[in-house]
């Protein structure tokens, strides 16, 4: 028979689950009643994102493994930087040992940036194409339910770097990706202890597919934003310039007018008759001259 401190770390271990996955999707239940679930969010070629692997659980390549990173890491960066814009540090209060809550967030939200700037660079610096930061909904209504929504966020992103290593081919990435997931972890950690739950609830985080991923963070995703520079973005430009320029092809010019072509020419003014006979004088002049034999 297991030990009981082992059985319950177990029990630990599996209402956070349920937790974060109830917590995550009561919150996003909005976005369900307005059809606006990321499950109908499709990325471009490429670009999985959380959408292009909705169908797998495996990736083309490193670059795919690392935009699946990087659009959690994007989610992550928006949920702390726009939310910690809209509560004081008195909404969130004290944590353990009267530190600031919102101070720890912020360092939180700083890694977070920092994570979306290294998986960015890297894609970059392999010739792939950076997924871009979508446009999202995280459901939160107060400095509780975005805690929690904190905690959710976290344990999941932990678990879904813990199912993606093994798809990594170069081991220098996945050495990289080792690096960001214990600071995950460590963030995990933290909002577990503030909402209550145990910080280390077991020996072993459980490893999420793409698919689970998707269910419980897609929610958030309400739209997805083509990166800039790729072939959706230079469509969409293309298309837009087609539709400014169509007006302008089909313009119409307006038809100049002639003048009728038996219109009568004025007759000659006074000083029109004083020209021509000044002319034919010149003219007689010329022909005398002409005709005079030279001395």
């Amino acid at each position: 028979m297991r030990p009981l401190h082992e059985r319950f770390l177990d029990d630990v271990a599996a209402e956070r689950q349920r937790l974060s996955r109830r917590r995550v999707l009561a919150g996003s239940a909005k976005l369900a009643g307005g059809g606006a679930l990321a499950f109908a969010v499709t990325a471009a070629p490429g670009r999985p994102g959380l959408a292009g692997v909705r169908a797998q659980d495996a990736f083309e390549d490193d670059v795919a493994v690392l935009n699946y990173a990087l659009t959690l890491e994007h989610l992550e960066y928006a949920f702390y930087r726009d939310g910690l814009e809209q509560f004081t540090d008195a909404d969130f209060g004290q944590g353990p040992f009267n530190l600031s809550i919102s101070d720890f967030l912020a360092a939180i939200r700083d890694h977070e940036q920092a994570h979306v700037e290294a998986l960015t660079a890297t894609i970059t610096d392999l010739g792939g194409d950076p997924v871009s930061e979508a446009e999202y909904d995280f459901g939160y209504t107060d400095a509780a339910s975005f805690l929690s929504t904190a905690q959710a966020l976290e344990t999941t992103g932990v678990s879904a770097y813990d199912g993606a290593g093994q798809f990594l081919a170069d081991p220098g990435l996945l050495t990289v990706a080792g690096t960001i997931v214990a600071v995950e972890a460590r963030h995990s950690s933290y909002l577990n202890l503030i909402n209550g739950l145990l910080p280390f609830p077991a020996a072993f985080e459980e490893p999420l597919t793409p698919t689970e991923v998707l269910d419980i963070a897609g929610p958030f995703i309400v739209a997805e934003v083509a990166a800039e520079g790729s072939d959706d973005a230079a469509t969409e430009e293309a298309e837009g310039t087609g539709a400014e320029a169509t007006p302008q092809a089909t313009m119409e010019t307006e038809p100049t007018e002639e003048p009728p072509a038996n219109v009568e020419a004025a007759p000659p003014t006074e000083e029109t008759e004083e020209t021509v006979e000044d002319l034919e004088v010149i003219l007689v002049e010329v022909e005398d001259d002409e005709a005079t034999p030279s001395g």
